[in-house]
């Protein structure tokens, strides 16, 4: 009984089933006779049965091996039965991670009849640690995709089976303004909630809008065991009650679905630590129904104003003594409806710090965010009397690099909690500003409306001299270096027409043994052999880690053992191999880096993918220039404003060894003229900001001009 319907998919749903564009299926359709006919939609957007698509692939050699997870997307993306399906299966993963791997590898062998009794009886036992599953059922034509998904649990791991219903329950939502926490954000919020060291780090953790789980997740991982969240969707409070169940399973963990500001399910609860990442400008937010709520010690939040009403729930749940970290809009910062309220708790001391991010580092990506670090005050405590305003957005390159945002915060935050009186902080960056200079009449809060002006004082003019003779010099040495790379090189045409070339996927490579591919796996990921990754022989601290920053603006290891998730697994990397960033902004260009002699023994970071080519069979920089290749990843991609690279989809031409080599010698030259314009651009980026703040400051005078 294990037949099912065939569904229907669209051109879009073709091109990732088959990893290329929607112009190659466009073309197949045209120029191809015995391309499937349609099935149904309409004649503007046409759909197909699945299996004659997969069949017509198949015979043309077009259809990429699917690993466990690439069949778990194609059976939630083709399934036309329960529109919540991703979300119902979250049950089954929870059951299925705790069964020994035997019983795993069994379960997906089951027939449909046996397969649905299993899950059924598994979600009844499942409903109390997952809202929203009292009383539901499975309809027959789940079995399908229910066998994919414990396919890619036994194989894969159950996180990653997870990512993969965590992505179609995005694409569901659409529009609906639900956003995850990137992990370095989260990482970073989690981190401000430690002492002066570092360490300690609170035991009980509330976030008020879960979400996904991405902030309790990371409470977790730095050391929280008790784990509070609420979300007023129900989808995303499931997810994140299995995320969490899955990455701390010791943990006491409540999740509630609900409005925490109109309906809090934990009135009772008051715990030391809250880290929120609130709701995006929704202006209905119950004023009119809270206007008399106790909460709001600080002043009624005004109807415009929703994300003073969540610092103020998020105090009142606190202990005294207490801290809360909250991502803000920068608007709240400087808003006038908001002046009286943030008056107040700057006036008493609940306001410990504003930290403001570079564009891109959590959504709105266009917008830089604020993070604001709050704490209940103690009733026997002195009030401080300074507010630390780091302004992280000040030394923002072009591309996101959260070691140095993770650096300049809590170089400021930790030292500013030891020695809140001595604090002297980073001229433009960090300073402990007095409360008396917040208390203006529009109690603008922005850092760079603070630091940057008091940096003023701090300005030496023959220091300021010297550094800019520095820098001048490094200017000109890398204009020459780029001057030497320009030179006009030889790139003939091709013939009248494009070359062509057949082309095979990493997926091909891989199972031919001409590639290998490593990632740092997360806790309790497994290989495809279903046994966890081994851990390498030498400890964390004696090495870099390679990070993706460190791959984007080609520069040595920096990372460090706080980059990484707890207990990861970490490949070491070797002499020509290639890496590439597994997620990017939509926009934004894929960047390869081939590893040098120098690099060789770092650790593999986070979210990045090593190919390790054999050299006998495939050029690692001709590997690297058709790996990043705009239109190869495109069509290998997935998801809206951050895109995840799917590997195994990528193509690479089939040439002789010889002629791979003349492309890698030209794409070596490209990635040396790239890397050297970049370094013109920064430093003349650097000149130029510190000689302009030298002359605005009146630490220097213009070239040529006499000392007055």
């Amino acid at each position: 009984m294990n037949q099912q319907a065939s569904s229907l998919v669209t051109a879009a749903d073709i091109s990732r089933l088959a990893g290329v564009t929607r112009a190659t299926v466009s073309n197949w359709r045209r120029r191809h006779p015995d391309f499937p006919a349609p099935a149904g939609g309409t004649d503007t957007s046409p759909t197909y049965d699945v299996d004659a698509v997969r069949a017509w692939l198949s015979a043309r050699g077009q259809l990429p091996e699917d690993t466990p997870t690439d069949e778990l997307r194609t059976a939630l993306r083709t399934h036309s039965g329960d529109a919540d399906l991703a979300l119902h299966l979250l049950p089954a993963v929870l059951a299925a991670a705790q069964l020994d791997r035997r019983m795993r590898e069994a379960l997906p062998e089951l027939g449909d009849d046996a397969l649905l009794h299993w899950v059924r009886a598994v979600t009844a036992d499942k409903a109390d640690d997952l809202p929203g599953f009292e009383g539901f059922t499975y309809s027959a034509d789940a079995a399908g995709p229910l066998r994919a998904l414990l396919r890619s649990v036994a194989v894969e791991g159950a996180e990653a089976a997870t990512d993969v219903l965590a992505e179609r329950l995005l694409e569901d939502a659409g529009g609906t303004g639900t956003y995850r926490t990137p992990r370095p954000l989260a990482d970073l919020m989690a981190r401000l909630l430690t002492d002066s060291t570092g360490d300690d780090f609170p035991a009980s953790v509330l976030d008020p809008a879960c979400g996904t789980g991405s902030l309790l997740a990371a409470a977790a991982s730095a050391g929280a065991t008790e784990l509070h969240g609420q979300d007023i969707l129900a989808a995303q409070a499931a997810q994140a009650a299995a995320r969490l169940r899955l990455s701390a399973p010791e943990a006491v963990i409540s999740v509630r679905t609900g409005d925490s500001l109109r309906s809090d399910a934990f009135k009772s609860l008051t715990t030391v630590a809250v880290l929120c990442n609130p709701p995006y400008g929704v202006r209905d937010w119950g004023h009119e129904d809270l206007a008399y709520d106790q909460r709001w010690a600080y002043g009624v939040p005004p109807k415009g104003e929703p994300e003073l009403a969540w610092v103020q729930h998020s105090l009142a749940h606190l202990a005294p003594g207490g801290r809360a970290v909250l991502l803000m809009p920068p608007a709240a910062a400087e808003r006038t409806a908001g002046r009286r309220i943030r008056a107040q708790l700057v006036r008493d001391g609940a306001l410990r710090a504003v930290v403001s991010l570079p564009q891109g580092a959590a959504t709105p990506l266009h917008i830089g965010l604020h993070l604001w670090v709050l704490e209940r005050p103690d009733p026997q405590a002195e009030p401080p009397g300074t507010v630390l305003l780091v302004d992280a957005a000040a030394a923002e390159n072009r591309d996101l690099d959260w070691t140095a945002i993770h650096n300049t915060v809590l170089s400021a935050w930790r030292p500013y909690l030891a020695d809140r009186d001595g604090f002297t902080g980073v001229p433009g960056i960090t300073g402990a500003v007095p409360i008396t200079d917040l208390l203006t009449e529009a109690v603008d809060l922005t850092p760079a409306r603070h630091i940057r002006t008091a940096s003023r004082q701090a300005l030496r003019p023959a220091l300021l001299a010297g550094q800019a003779s520095d820098l001048y010099g490094q200017l000109r040495q890398a204009t020459k270096d780029l001057t030497d790379l320009s030179t006009e090189s030889d790139w003939p045409p091709a013939d009248d027409r494009l070359r062509d070339w057949r082309t095979a996927t990493v997926a091909d490579l891989l199972r031919g043994g001409a590639l290998s591919l490593l990632r740092t796996a997360p806790p309790g990921r497994r290989t495809r052999s279903g046994e966890p990754l081994p851990q390498p022989e030498p400890e964390l601290g004696e090495r870099p880690i390679l990070t993706a920053a460190d791959v984007m603006q080609n520069r040595p290891a920096s990372g460090t053992k706080a980059d990484l998730p707890t207990d990861a697994p970490l490949p070491l990397v070797q002499e020509s191999d290639v890496l590439l960033t597994e997620t990017l902004r939509v926009g934004s260009s894929a960047v390869t880096r081939v590893v040098e002699p120098g690099e060789t023994g770092c650790f593999l970071g986070p979210q990045l993918l090593l190919f390790r080519p054999d050299q006998r069979r495939l050029d690692p920089w001709f590997l690297a220039g058709f790996l990043a290749a705009e239109q190869n990843v495109n069509a290998a991609a997935t998801g809206t404003s951050i895109v995840r690279v799917d590997p195994r989809r990528l193509r690479v031409p089939l040439l002789p060894l010889a002629e791979q080599q003349r492309y890698g010698a030209a794409f070596r030259r490209l990635h040396e003229l790239r890397t050297a314009a970049r370094r013109a651009d920064q430093a003349a980026e650097d000149v130029t900001r510190l000689l302009s703040t030298g002359l605005t400051g009146g630490a220097l005078l213009p070239d040529g001009h006499g000392s007055a």
